[in-house]
This record gives C-alpha cells, structure tokens and sequence, in this order.
C-alpha cells in the first residue's frame, strides 16, 4: 500500500490530537479523558483558530496580496497559532499581549517573527490600555487586518468542524461531559453545536478562574464585577460574542491555587506536561467526576504546554514567590528569604572560585551579588561592580580568585532582627545577610521583602 503524502509544512499537522485516559488521580466513578492540543505543532489548542481565522480571511478576500498585515490582541497562545501559520504565508502579524503573560510566550512569539506590544494586565474593556482596545486601535492607524477572535466567527467553527468531531470518534461516540474554559469563546460555542447535533446528551461544563465574571453569569444570568487572576489563556470580565454559555447549566470557579496545584500533580503522577488554563479545566473535571453517584465518561482538554509556564507554575521559587507554595513558618527572618541555604536554593562561591566562575552564576541565575562560603559560614560578597572594577585595565584578572576581590566588611543580621530594622540597610543599598550564630541563612533583597508583605495580603 502506498503511504500518503507527508504535510509540506506545519501547517498540515494542526489537529487530530491525541487523547488519553487519564487513570492516575482519583476520579471518582467517572472515566476522565484528557485530549492533547498540546500536541499541536505550535504547542495549543489555539493553533486550529489561527489557521481557522486566517484561511477564512483569505477566502473573504480580508487577506491576500492586497493586505499582508494582521492585528490581534491575545493571551498569547491565539498569537502563537497566528504567527505560525502567518510565518508560513508570508503575513506581517501584530500582536498586542497584557503584561502578565509569561516571559517563555513572549520570546516564542517574537523568533517566530511577530511584532509584539505590551499593554497593560489591571485595565478593563474600555481603558485605552486594555489589550483588545489597542489591537483595534492599532490596525485602524496602521491599516490592518485586525483579526478580532473574540467575533471571528472562524473561531468557533474550528471546534465545530474539527476538534467536536475528533472527541467523539476517539471516544467511541460516548462523552456524556465536556468540561472547557472560555477565553475567546470559541472553543466551548464550537463544541457545544458540535454536541448538540451529534450527542445532544453530553453535558457541557464550564471552568472558570477565581476573578472572572463568567461563573456568576452562567449562574444568574448576571455579569458581577471582575478580579484578577495568574491563569492564562483564560478567564473574561466581559462576555465574548463568540461565547455561546446556552447549553452550559453547570460551572465551576477554581482559583489560582487550586488551577496551578491540579496542573503540577497532573504532571507528577501523569507525566503530562499542561498549562495553567489546562489546570483550571482538569480541576473542574475532577471536581465533576467526583461529585457524579453514577460512572460517567468525562472529557476535558490539555489546551497547552506547560514548557511555556517553567519560569513560572513549574518554579517553586516563583510559586512560593506567589504564596501558592505552602513553606514551613519560623516567625523569624527565614519566613522573608526566598531562597534559604538550608533548602540548597543560594547560589554560592568558595573563596577558591575564580573571578571568571563568579561571573558565570552571576549570568546564568541572573543575580548581581554572590555570597562567598566557607562550610556553612559567609567569608565574603561579591558583585558586578567588583568584577568589573577588577577587570577594566586587565581582563585577565578575571582569574583571580574570589578571596583576592571579595568584600569581607559584610552587614550581617541576626535570624530574629525585626523586619522593619532592615530598612536602614536596605535604603545604603546593602543587601542583608541574615545569620544565626556563625551560620548563614540567607540573603534579603527589597523584591524578598516585598514579596513577604504582598503575601501577606492573602
């Protein structure tokens, strides 16, 4: 038998993702299915949209040769699924981004050539600021194309005619529940006429973050005033167009926490590597299977990769950063340090290193200081200005050894110092080194202690 002919681009592999049971979290008496956009080549669900919204640009004539520039305002993964398929036809793409996305979504956009433009995250629809507002306003001044998924009707269809038809042929034609978030609103408008023509008995869930309106609107027919919130991807303060909530009688709010701890033991004890959003769904998933009394066939979707989130939810230092990592309290000092030298967490120099190692850590965990160690006690700091004062007439003194060049007149404090005494040092520009005895504990910088007080909030 002949073999079909392999995609000539990426393009080609955009859907027909995996899907798996997932059999190691408890699931109550239901069945839970998980279906892999992550898989796709541009790493999400969101890559069936792009090409989705683009392809039906080009047959309304919206895009061709006439009109080479899109305009879009996205949480980032739209943008990654639009600058996939634009990088492959030759469009200019603009993409205006809130500033809380994280770092690895941005670089991914921009080496696939995208222009991006950050606005700001703590805006709501109609502040010049907000993210959609801009993108239009953009491609109005610019002349663009300005791609608009929220009202795209070709995003819905995407899931109506590709990713609907896909659950129900690897599920055998059995789901009885769909458990989706809403960004743009289209991936759950899509499923749902999907469903409601082919298995009008499947149950349509919503999963929704702590902050959002949506909960509420389901609920009360209601829109409530919206919070903030750390997901991505999903999560509104306003009801997209292209969000079609009519078969949706059940939903879930899950916060932050719970979404981010869902997507980290999914990983643990599955091995799949999922985003934040696919924490908000999975999490809503289990909480739909546990509270069934009869089994159930339950599916939900990986929307991305967790690989754009490792800087952030997969970061202990960031999560606990955030207050979402639950650390051992000493009422001391030690509760204010991020990164304490018991737990292995400071990067640190021997008196031996030498000065071109102390401007490597320096580079790699990208901090401006070092504490030097002996054992377990601090010998020394060491930072930029030292390195650079040492090699300004003679780079080759960057193989001195550290003792050469070290400070050793250090602003110790003890464990048990009271938080605000540390202001006098912080405002010299000290950095605190935090002891017990001879043993050192820890450094505490102004983001350390702002941090302490901002968890505190919570």
């Amino acid at each position: 038998m002949r073999p079909a002919p392999l995609p000539t681009d990426l393009i080609g592999l955009i859907g027909n993702t995996p899907m798996v049971k997932v059999t190691q979290l408890d699931t109550g008496p239901c069945e839970l299915f998980l279906k892999l956009e992550s898989h796709n080549p541009g790493g999400s669900i969101k890559d069936r949209i792009g090409l989705s919204m683009i392809s039906a640009a080009e047959q309304s004539g919206q895009l061709g040769p006439h009109q080479k520039h899109l305009v879009e305002a996205t949480a980032g993964n739209t943008g990654l699924g639009l600058a996939l398929v634009a990088s492959q036809k030759g469009y200019r793409l603009t993409l205006v981004i809130p500033d809380k996305m994280s770092q690895e979504k941005v670089l991914h956009l921009k080496a696939l050539g995208a222009e991006v433009v950050m606005t700001r995250s703590d805006v709501e629809k109609g502040h010049p600021d907000y993210y959609q507002d801009m993108a239009e306003r953009i491609a109005r001044e610019l002349g663009g194309f300005y791609v608009n998924q929220f009202a795209n009707p070709a995003n819905p269809l995407a899931h109506e005619t590709t990713t609907g038809p896909e659950i129900a042929a690897q599920l055998g034609n059995r789901v009885d529940a769909m458990v989706c978030g809403v960004g743009s609103g289209g991936t759950i408008a899509g499923l749902s006429r999907y469903f409601a023509k082919a298995l009008p008995e499947c149950e349509m869930v919503l999963a929704d973050p702590e902050g959002s309106v949506l909960t509420e609107y389901v609920q009360t027919g209601k829109m409530g005033k919206a919070g903030s919130w750390v997901v991505e991807g999903i999560g509104e303060d306003f009801l997209p167009p292209n969000a079609d909530l009519s078969r949706v009688k059940k939903a879930y709010t899950i916060s932050d926490k719970e979404s981010l701890e869902t997507a980290r033991l999914l990983l643990r004890k599955a091995g799949i590597l999922a985003g934040s959003s696919s924490g908000t769904l999975i999490a809503a998933a289990l909480r739909y299977c546990r509270e069934q009394t009869t089994p159930k066939r339950v599916c939900t979707l990986v929307c991305d990769s967790g690989n754009k989130y490792l800087s952030k939810m997969f970061n202990d230092f960031w999560m606990a950063d955030q207050g979402f990592l639950p650390r051992q309290a000493h009422g001391d000092l030690r509760d204010v340090i991020t990164r304490r030298y018991a737990e292995r967490a400071v990067v640190t120099l021997s008196p031996n290193d030498t000065l071109l190692v102390a401007y490597g850590r320096m580079k790699l965990y990208e901090v401006s200081q070092l504490p030097v160690l002996e054992g377990n006690k601090i010998v020394g700091m060491i930072d930029e200005s030292d390195l650079l004062l040492a090699a300004i007439d003679d780079e080759t003194r960057l193989r001195l050894p550290v003792r050469d060049i070290m400070t050793t007149r250090l602003q110790t404090v003890d464990v048990r110092t009271p938080v605000r005494e540390l202001l006098p040092l912080l405002d010299k520009g000290f950095v605190p080194i935090v002891v017990d005895g001879e043993e050192f504990i820890g450094l505490i910088t102004r983001i350390d202690l702002l941090n302490h007080l901002r968890r505190k909030l919570r």
